[in-house]
């Protein structure tokens, strides 16, 4: 079942040979949703009539800590056995909205988590490649060695995607490895109408995807993608037990992936996928996709109707980010005093919807950007009428906020 489903996925990215794993991870996603006639929040497994995916943690950071290591044995297949002291300085970067386990992985790897270069971005949350040349060519005027490139598709706040295309032209003219962190957006590979966001993808030398986000597989469900089909990730991670991995068995030894992978003991987490894909089928996983970006679109037309409501931006994806601006705020000059007061709007409206029970939903500040909801939209139980009861919602809790 995982040479089958990791076979399906390489094929969506535009691979048709190479390599993967599912990796292990953890991801917490809460649901607002509607049933029996009142609002409450729940886990997933309670099956509500309706939701909304509110927040989400990435379930990908192994699968980023995977692209750094085979990146690195790439280069120096003999840090294996000698260790760091044998490799010169190594750079990762990745754009200013990229995921934290790039830090994470750098430290735990002993890169260093300053060996972790941001790169600047557009004003909508996407790398920018002229940028990204240019640091590339600064650590090597350091004499660092440029290792790999995390590129993001769907970043976790504003869910933007860099520009696979044009960022690969620079990692191939630097001869870097380019990993794709598609954690939270790979699921718009099965779209046709919205595939676009990730073109270039086909180029990466490593992809990351949660099935367990966008396409709403049981948790876990993370795969780490490779177009390498020389057992990279043998070379790099096997430690050739012979009283687990025997290779004179039966079958054959690739089936023995717990030695390919950083841990031993592993969950069946392609089950919940394949399982899934079998129920619905590759159009129903599509719909559902779809459907995503339709409720999207919905909200943000209503939004645009009501004077209280501003987006941050119009949205690239399924992350809508937007303030409420009650009556008070309304009309007046916008000044720092304004943008102070608007910033205490969001946590007194989620304080009132928990405390009510009525509904839950994500805010926090972002860059020079004061406290601003963020409302992501998946569920396939989703309706117009949820969506009109949120922002109607917001509304009655919000309206009477006065500034101190």
């Amino acid at each position: 079942m995982e040479d089958v489903v990791l076979k399906k996925l390489r094929e969506l990215i535009g691979w048709m040979t190479g390599d993967g794993i599912f990796c292990p991870g953890k991801s917490c996603p809460w649901m607002i949703s509607w049933g029996g006639g009142a609002w409450s929040w729940a886990a997933p497994r309670h099956k509500p009539t309706s939701c909304c995916y509110l927040s989400h943690f990435t379930g990908g950071s192994m699968s980023n800590m995977f692209a750094i290591n085979l990146a690195r044995h790439r280069l120096y297949p003999h840090v294996k056995q000698r260790g760091l002291w044998v490799v010169p300085r190594l750079v990762i970067f990745t754009s200013e909205e990229g995921h934290y386990s790039l830090t994470k992985g750098a430290a735990f790897l002993g890169l260093g988590t300053d060996n972790v270069w941001t790169v600047k971005t557009d004003g909508r949350g996407r790398m920018l490649a002229a940028e990204l040349d240019e640091q590339i060519q600064a650590a090597k005027s350091e004499g660092a060695v440029p290792l790999m490139v995390s590129a993001t598709a769907g970043t976790t706040i504003l869910g933007a995607f860099d520009p696979l295309a044009e960022i690969a032209d620079v990692c191939q003219q630097h001869g870097v490895w380019l990993h794709v962190d598609a954690a939270w957006g790979g699921g718009a590979l099965l779209s046709k109408r919205h595939r676009h966001l990730l073109a270039g993808i086909e180029r990466a030398d490593s992809v990351t995807w949660n099935p367990h986000k966008m396409l709403m597989a049981g948790l876990q469900c993370s795969a780490f993608l490779l177009k390498d089909q020389t057992d990279l990730l043998g070379s790099a991670h096997a430690a050739g037990a012979r009283y687990l991995f025997q290779t004179d068995r039966c079958y054959q030894p690739r089936y023995d992936t717990g030695d390919r992978s950083v841990q031993c003991g592993r969950r069946v987490d392609c089950l919940k996928l394949w399982l899934m894909w079998k129920a619905i089928g590759t159009r129903g996983l599509r719909d559902r996709v779809n459907r995503a970006f339709a409720c999207t679109r919905y909200l943000v037309a209503e939004m645009h109707k009501r004077d209280g409501f501003r987006l941050l931006m119009e949205p690239q994806f399924v992350n809508v980010c937007f303030w409420y601006i009650p009556p008070c705020l309304r009309g007046g000059e916008e000044t720092p005093d304004f943008w102070q007061q608007l910033g205490r709007v969001a946590p007194l409206v989620k304080q009132r919807m928990v405390v009510k029970g009525s509904m839950m939903v994500g805010y926090q500040p972002h860059g020079k950007h004061v406290n601003f909801f963020r409302q992501i939209l998946i569920s396939p139980q989703v309706t117009r009428e949820d969506l009109d009861f949120f922002l109607d919602e917001i509304e009655r809790l919000g309206s009477d906020f006065q500034p101190m």
